[in-house]
C-alpha cells in the first residue's frame, strides 16, 4: 500500500486536478474532454475540406462568416435563458443540434455530393448551438465548485481544451484526413458531441437561483442589468474592447491564410496542419499546468494584458515563416500566451460576477469579443488580395498588440489587482459541496 499512498499524495500535491474531486465536475470536464477531441478533428477537416471545394482563401472566408453570424445573432438570448433555466439542459441541446449538422456535414463528404453552400448552411447550425452552449459552460462551473477552486478549474479547462483541440485532436484528424477522408473527421466530431451530451446528462447538481419571470418585454429588461454590470467596471468592458479589436485584425488571418500558407506557400499537406495544430496545445498545455500549479499571481489583470499583446504581435511571424519548423515556434509561443491570459480572464468573471448575472455577462463576453470576427472573415480575403496572404498576417498581429496593449491603461481596469471591489457588489456564492 505504501507505494500507492506515495501516488496518491502526489496527485493531491498537483493543485490543477483538486476540482476532480467533484463527481459533477468529473462528468462535465470528461465530456468537455472528448468534445473537444472532435473540434480538433473538426479544425483539420473543415480547411481540407473547404480548398478541396474551392482552393481560394475566399472560400474558407465565407464559411468563417457563415459558422459566426449565427453565433454572434444568438449569444445573448443564450445568455438570458442561461439565468433563467438549467444550464446543463442548454448544452445537452445544443450538443444534440451541433451533432445533427457536423453528422451530415460528413455523410455529403463521404458520399462526394458535399458543395459549399452545404459547408455554409450546415456551419450555420453549429454556429448556432455554440451561442447556446457558450455562456452555459462558463456559468456553470460555479454551480459544481467552490469559489476557491474555480483558478484550479479554469487551469484544468485550460489544459484539457488545447491538449484536445490543438494537440491530439489535430494530429489525429490530420492523419485521418490524409488516409481517409475529411468526411471521416467529420462523423468523428459527431459522435463526441453525443458523447458529450451524455456526460452531462449525469450531473445531478441543480442551479440554486433560476429566474421566475418570463415573456420578451423581461427578456430586454434582463439583457439590460449584464449591459449595466459591464459599464459600470472598467475591468470588464475595457478587456471586451481589447479582445474584439484584436481578433478582429487577427482571426480571420489566422483561420483563413494559416492552411492556405501550410498548402500553397510551403506546399505541404494536412498532417503538416495538424502538426502546427499539435505544437500550438503544447504550449497551451504547459502554461496551463503552470497557471494550475502555481496559481494566479496579484498583478492578475496586468499578467493578463501582458500574455495577450504579447501573444498577438507573435502571431505576426506566421507571415514572415519560410519553413514549417519556424511555424512550430510561433505556435508554441501564442498558443501558451493566450491560454494564461484566459485562465485569468474566465476566473475574474467567475469570481467579480454574481451569480445571476453570470450567463449574460459571459454571453456579453462571447458578443462583443466575437462581434467582429465574421468582418474579420469577409476582410481577409480582399485584403489579402490587395497586400498579399504574409503581409496581411505581418499587419494584422502587429495592429492587434497596438491595440490591445493600450486599453491597459484605462483608468480603473486594473482596479481587481488593487483591491478595489466591482461597481455592482454582492455576496460570493459557493458551489455544490465537494463530493
Amino acid at each position: 500500500m505504501r507505494p500507492l499512498a506515495r501516488v496518491r499524495a502526489r496527485l493531491r500535491a498537483i493543485r490543477i486536478l483538486e476540482p476532480l474531486a467533484n463527481r459533477d465536475y468529473r462528468l462535465l470536464t470528461a465530456g468537455s474532454f472528448v468534445s473537444l477531441l472532435g473540434d480538433g478533428f473538426f479544425a483539420v477537416a473543415l480547411a481540407w475540406q473547404v480548398y478541396e471545394i474551392s482552393n481560394v482563401p475566399s472560400a474558407l472566408a465565407v464559411v468563417g462568416v457563415a459558422w459566426t453570424l449565427p453565433l454572434v445573432s444568438f449569444l445573448l438570448l443564450g445568455g438570458v435563458l442561461t439565468d433563467r433555466y438549467d444550464r446543463r439542459w442548454l448544452m445537452i441541446g445544443a450538443d444534440l443540434v451541433r451533432a445533427a449538422a457536423v453528422g451530415a456535414l460528413g455523410l455529403l463528404s463521404i458520399t462526394g455530393a458535399i458543395q459549399l453552400w452545404h459547408v455554409m448552411v450546415l456551419i450555420a447550425f453549429m454556429g448556432a448551438g455554440d451561442a447556446f452552449f457558450n455562456p452555459a459552460s462558463t456559468a456553470i462551473v460555479p454551480d459544481l465548485l467552490a469559489a476557491e477552486r474555480l483558478p484550479q478549474a479554469n487551469a484544468l479547462q485550460g489544459l484539457v481544451r488545447p491538449l484536445m483541440i490543438r494537440l491530439v485532436g489535430p494530429a489525429l484528424g490530420g492523419f485521418v484526413v490524409a488516409v481517409l477522408h475529411a468526411g471521416s473527421a467529420f462523423v468523428v466530431d459527431g459522435a463526441t458531441f453525443l458523447l458529450s451530451a451524455a456526460a452531462l446528462l449525469a450531473i445531478r447538481t441543480r442551479p440554486s437561483h433560476m429566474a421566475s419571470s418570463h415573456g420578451v418585454r423581461r427578456a430586454f429588461a434582463e439583457m439590460g442589468e449584464g449591459f449595466r454590470f459591464v459599464i459600470a467596471n472598467p475591468w470588464c468592458w475595457a478587456t471586451l474592447i481589447a479582445a474584439m479589436f484584436s481578433l478582429l485584425v487577427f482571426i480571420g488571418p489566422v483561420q483563413v491564410l494559416l492552411p492556405y500558407l501550410v498548402r500553397n506557400h510551403l506546399q505541404l499537406g494536412p498532417e503538416a496542419l495538424g502538426e502546427l495544430y499539435a505544437v500550438s496545445g503544447v504550449g497551451a498545455v504547459l502554461c496551463a499546468l503552470a497557471v494550475g500549479q502555481l496559481g494566479i499571481p496579484r498583478l492578475r489583470i496586468t499578467l493578463m494584458y501582458a500574455s495577450w499583446t504579447l501573444g498577438v504581435a507573435l502571431l505576426a511571424g506566421y507571415g514572415l515563416m519560410g519553413a514549417l519548423w519556424q511555424g512550430f515556434f510561433i505556435a508554441f509561443a501564442t498558443a501558451g500566451l493566450f491560454e494564461i491570459g484566459s485562465i485569468i480572464w474566465a476566473t475574474l468573471l467567475q469570481e467579480l460576477v454574481p451569480r445571476t448575472l453570470l450567463g449574460r455577462v459571459s454571453s456579453l463576453d462571447w458578443l462583443v469579443s466575437t462581434g467582429l470576427v465574421p468582418v474579420s472573415f469577409a476582410l481577409t480575403a480582399p485584403v489579402a488580395g490587395w497586400l498579399g496572404p504574409q503581409a496581411t498576417m505581418v499587419a494584422g498581429g502587429l495592429l492587434g498588440a497596438v491595440l490591445m496593449g493600450m486599453l491597459l491603461f484605462v483608468p480603473g481596469v486594473r482596479d481587481p489587482e488593487r483591491g478595489r471591489p466591482s461597481a455592482i457588489s454582492f455576496e460570493p456564492g459557493r458551489g455544490a459541496a465537494d463530493d
